[in-house]
């Protein structure tokens, strides 16, 4: 896992254990996707302003195709918010920080 700037980079081998438990947002993203791009800073501010109350994450939907099917990801950017490693809410397209925050 590399970590930027809180959001941590995560892939098909560790996703599981990441959601495993607590909170996760996770952004399942691709670095061609021009609203993804847009998505990334915005997840960066949830970051510092959640703190210790949920783990955020991304992961990209080209290198990790296992983990987007199991989900069902077709539209990107798709934000999931897991607590302990089942789905809570699921957002499609750019979501603002306050969204996020309150998912949480």
């Amino acid at each position: 896992m590399n970590e930027s700037n809180g959001v941590l980079d995560i892939n098909d081998q560790n996703f599981d254990q990441v959601i495993s438990d607590g909170v996760t947002i996770v952004d399942f993203w691709a670095p061609w996707c021009l609203p993804c791009r847009l998505q990334g800073p915005i997840l960066k501010k949830v970051s510092g302003k959640i703190g210790d109350k949920a783990k955020v994450c991304k992961m990209n939907v080209d290198e990790n195709m296992t983990t987007a099917q199991k989900y069902g990801i077709v539209s990107i950017p798709t934000l999931l918010v897991f607590r302990d490693g089942e789905i809570e809410k699921k957002f499609i397209g750019v979501q603002d920080e306050q969204t996020l925050i309150n998912a949480v």
